[in-house]
């Protein structure tokens, strides 16, 4: 078979994205990018800038994005650590994940300048407050994209390096990356990467939310709970009434079905992503989907499905 496309993983969070990217990593021409990455999707990553350096441009939405991106990828993407004290850079690799985002720069400002910032303490515009020189901050003008593809081609570059690189180092031809809100930016990844497959995996909503409960990311409560995942859902169910996705790379399975009949399922994942079957350690079990059934008492179980109501039947469950 040709080389599979890179793949992104979607879901509303505990529904088995990070189960089901560990199995299609598990393959021989697929590297899963052990973590999630973040700076892709989240704010003040690669999305938010691609809108500030086009059609939202001005020269202070622009910097400011540079800021935030600048923040995102040299402080908090590198202070980040899995479960096993693990940061992105070195998932990819340090020195590759350095020299790309160095490299970055330039492609996105336009022009740098110092700008004299207010004294501090006794002084005024002609005598400086002390003997010191007087204090300045570094100013950027950002690069303007009258064509969005310009821009997102420079952002393609810098996700080609680090995951394709990381994915070569580990002897596979592709990549494969899970963050849960992917879901919901699906647009967006298709501009980044036209040729990479989305794999969104559901779970039945009931069993979503018991799950929320016990992550301390997420509201502690039922209805805190409901307030968080109501609306991921509803923006999902709007935006995919409003676009055709069988014409796009788009794999959508359900970890019940997947539990099911795994070594089926399974053969037909891969199938649909391109690559052969290949028998992975990973597997989905019912046990392990089942297991919050009994979470709830009858009266909240009632109350939980009234409150997700058509949500329900939408995702394809009753």
């Amino acid at each position: 078979m040709p080389s599979p496309s890179p793949v992104f993983v979607a879901g509303t969070g505990r529904s088995g994205t990070s189960r089901i990217a560990d199995i299609i990593g598990e393959h021989p021409l697929i590297h899963r990018i052990p973590m999630e990455t973040r700076f892709l999707v989240d704010p003040g990553g690669l999305r938010d800038l691609a809108d500030a350096l086009t059609h939202r441009y001005d020269p202070t939405v622009g910097e400011d994005a540079l800021h935030r991106l600048s923040d995102f990828l040299t402080v908090r993407v590198p202070g980040r650590r899995d479960d096993r004290g693990k940061t992105v850079p070195e998932l990819v690799g340090e020195r590759r994940y350095r020299d790309a985002v160095q490299q970055l720069w330039p492609r996105l400002i336009a022009y740098t300048f110092d700008e004299p910032a207010p004294a501090e303490g006794f002084g005024n515009a002609d005598r400086p407050a002390g003997p010191f020189a007087p204090p300045s901050r570094r100013r950027v003008v950002p690069r303007y994209f009258s064509d969005r593809g310009d821009l997102l081609a420079v952002l393609r570059g810098l996700v080609e390096t680090l995951f394709g690189g990381a994915a070569a180092d580990a002897g596979k031809s592709t990549w494969c990356e899970k963050t849960p809100f992917n879901l919901l930016c699906m647009e967006f990844l298709w501009e980044l990467v036209p040729e990479a497959t989305i794999v969104h995996i559901t779970r039945h909503p009931v069993a979503v939310l018991a799950s929320h409960l016990a992550q301390p990311w997420a509201p502690p409560t039922v209805d805190g709970a409901l307030a968080y995942l109501i609306p991921i859902y509803h923006r999902w169910l709007t935006w995919q009434g409003t676009v055709d996705l069988t014409g796009r790379r788009y794999v959508e399975v359900r970890a019940e079905d997947l539990a099911a009949d795994w070594p089926a399922q399974r053969r037909a994942l891969f199938a649909r992503l391109g690559v052969e079957d290949f028998a992975t350690v990973g597997t989905f079990q019912a046990q392990r989907l089942s297991n919050r059934d009994n979470q709830f008492d009858d009266d909240t179980r009632r109350s939980v499905q009234a409150a997700l109501g058509e949500i329900i039947p939408a995702m394809g469950y009753e």
